[in-house]
């Protein structure tokens, strides 16, 4: 029996993006035998190829890909299709890489040594609204938000001190925009964008574009 859409039209349709050739057998054949159409990529370029031809209902993906990074299609995907489900399915469980896919438009985040007994179930509650996410990765959202969420009293952060510039790039940060890209928009040189970042991770006490992206959410310095 088939997994239809809200409309009762026909399948739900799945982009799939995995370069392991296992792991995309094994999510392939879970997901078409629980009645999703599945449509499978290996490398950036042929999931642009296919998103080029259609949307999906809902985006799978790995981050570390051949031919690019999985935050690239993610940002071009939520972009095209608003309305589209996506969820990173990754060995990637670090701060940084959570958040920066988590900005730039996920909404749910699996890791593959943490693969739930039913990934088209998994599916399915992603397409109804909820936001999959492995435990682990789970954990350390609740403390790191916990953590921001009464700031002990005292002096304001250097946030005060961002300039209009560095707001504009912080939020090309936040969009997974390169150096380069974020130049271009705001017709700066490539050159000075670094330094500019490292005065916006200076003020914001950060070390990593997540972490930056985190604290100027949290504040309220930008919003996507």
């Amino acid at each position: 029996m088939s997994v239809v859409s809200d409309q009762g039209a026909s399948p739900i349709s799945i982009l799939l993006v995995e370069d392991d050739a296992p792991t995309l057998w094994r999510l392939q054949d879970a997901l078409a035998s629980a009645g999703f159409h599945v449509t499978s990529a290996a490398t950036v370029a042929e999931a642009r190829a296919s998103l080029a031809r259609a949307g999906p209902k809902v985006l799978l993906t790995d981050l570390q890909l051949p031919d690019g990074h999985g935050n690239e299609l993610i940002r071009e995907t939520r972009l095209r299709y608003p309305e589209t489900e996506i969820m990173v399915i990754s060995i990637l469980g670090d701060e940084e890489s959570v958040i920066s896919a988590v900005t730039v438009g996920a909404t749910g985040y699996l890791l593959k040594d943490a693969f739930p007994t039913d990934i088209a179930a998994t599916v399915r509650e992603l397409v109804a609204g909820h936001s999959p996410i492995s435990a682990s990765i789970a954990r350390f959202i609740v403390r790191r938000t916990q953590s921001t969420a009464e700031p002990p009293p005292g002096p304001p952060l250097n946030t005060a001190k961002l300039t209009p510039r560095e707001i504009d790039i912080l939020w090309g940060i936040a969009k997974g925009f390169s150096y380069a890209e974020i130049a271009g928009h705001l017709g700066l040189s490539r050159q000075t964008v670094p330094g500019h970042i490292k005065n916006i991770y200076r003020k914001l006490e950060v070390h990593t574009r997540g972490e930056a992206v985190f604290e100027a959410l949290q504040q309220g310095l930008i919003r996507l």
